[in-house]
């Protein structure tokens, strides 16, 4: 009686390494939003690392007694010189070149995309958002939480809330390289950079953060952010307070209506 594929070494070893690849793929990204939790693609060199880990993990236990790494070579010999497997070993021989040819073609071969220099990195606003159901003017809009007298309060909620969701991209030093974020083009805005929020206004931030990459105009493209809209999980107050925590935390002050007036006027 034949044993059953998961019983035998190489079996199982076959579907640990595609249970493993999936969960790093797919599942790290795509479960935590069913509970809740923001996440993001795990980045392909992350990927590797990680799967490299589980295949030596694999060849240790495949070879930790002389039984199972015997039971683990036998197919692989057997198809090597079974003059019976000629036909499975003349498949295998065409497709492993084919698979390997293809994947390092697929990461050379040239794209037809626009010139980068199409692209707006700070595209213009809209001048009213629709933000949970309601219309929202942002021209001459500003941050109603700076006037109110328990600004470090707020200070602290936009903290959390940054550690809980911006953090993995952004990073902890707020300088856009965060854990996730060689997986991303264009990669994470850098808020200590002097040519990122320092020169938009509060209401601008708030529309970026609210819409997200989803919400970018046409400017905005080819290479869309990554970043999704945070309205669907924030509240109005808890954007407003990542912002008054951005600006804090980098040492700069959102641009006025002001200021943009002025610098329109001498265009």
């Amino acid at each position: 009686m034949k044993s059953k594929p998961w019983r035998h070494p190489l079996g199982l070893a076959a579907i640990i390494l595609v249970l493993a690849y999936a969960i790093f793929e797919w599942g790290i990204w795509l479960l935590p939003p069913l509970f809740g939790v923001p996440s993001a693609p795990v980045p392909s060199t992350v990927v590797l690392q990680y799967m490299g880990t589980v295949v030596v993990g694999v060849l240790l236990w495949v070879s930790g007694s002389e039984e199972r790494w015997t039971q683990f070579k036998a197919p692989i010999h057997r198809v090597m010189v079974d003059p019976h497997q000629k036909v499975l070993r003349t498949a295998l021989m065409v497709t492993i070149p084919l698979l390997v040819a293809f994947m390092t073609f697929d990461r050379v071969r040239p794209t037809v995309s626009a010139p980068a220099t199409l692209r707006s990195i700070h595209p213009a606003p809209p001048g009213e958002i629709d933000f949970r159901g309601e219309t929202m003017v942002l021209n001459g809009l500003e941050n109603p939480l700076r006037d109110e007298g328990d600004f470090d309060e707020h200070y602290e909620v936009g903290k959390r809330i940054y550690v809980q969701n911006c953090m993995p991209c952004h990073g902890d030093g707020l300088d856009g390289r965060g854990h996730f974020a060689g997986a991303f083009n264009p990669a994470p805005l850098n808020f200590q950079d002097p040519g990122t929020i320092v020169q938009l206004t509060g209401s601008f931030v708030f529309w970026r953060i609210a819409k997200g990459g989803p919400g970018l105009p046409r400017e905005g493209t080819p290479w869309d952010s990554a970043m999704p809209a945070w309205e669907d999980i924030l509240t109005e107050e808890e954007i407003w307070s990542v912002i008054i925590y951005l600006y804090e935390q980098t040492g700069g002050q959102p641009r006025t209506w002001e200021e943009a007036g002025a610098e329109g006027e001498a265009h």
